[in-house]
């Protein structure tokens, strides 16, 4: 079924716009035009997004981070090794998926801090990313308080994640 839907979805377009007398060939140019403007104007984000991750991971930052803060979350049962993926997230989904493969790789797949970094991985959003890309395409400027929210949401979401890999385990 897979195979033909596609197919079927893209006959019913061209139909229907038939029907209805579009011009179905400018129509589809003035979209792709729209979308190649969208690509234009994200292309910048993402660029310092991707150097920005690349930058704190290099530098080490992200280990010396985790190793600073290991003796505050111990006493939680936070393990100093998902940290640097909290600090990620925020910034970068392919990132923190790169993190967590790398986790699943040290310490196995069925272990503690790989469901843990599994759960706080399905659980956040790449809050700056969202705000950078899509706020910027937008031509949104004022974004404080999306900020505020969306690291505030992370923030719960990072908790309830540790919360809920002790409760399923």
């Amino acid at each position: 079924m897979a195979v033909w839907l596609m197919p079927a979805i893209i006959a019913a377009v061209i139909g229907i716009g038939l029907y209805k007398k579009v011009n179905i060939y400018e129509t589809l140019t003035d979209g792709a035009k729209e979308g190649l403007s969208t690509w234009v104007a994200i292309v910048p984000h993402l660029v310092v997004m991707m150097a920005a991750v690349a930058v704190f991971r290099a530098s080490g930052a992200a280990g010396e981070m985790a190793a600073w803060l290991a003796p505050f979350l111990a006493p939680f049962g936070i393990p100093a090794d998902v940290v640097p993926l909290a600090f990620i997230r925020p910034i970068s989904g392919s990132a923190t998926l790169s993190m967590l493969d790398q986790l699943m790789q040290e310490h196995g797949a069925d272990s503690f801090i790989a469901k843990l970094a599994a759960i706080m991985q399905g659980s956040t959003d790449t809050t700056l990313y969202v705000l950078a890309v899509y706020f910027g395409a937008a031509g949104i400027k004022k974004t404080g308080d999306a900020l505020k929210i969306g690291l505030l949401a992370d923030a719960a979401a990072f908790f309830f994640s540790m919360v809920a890999a002790v409760w399923l385990l």
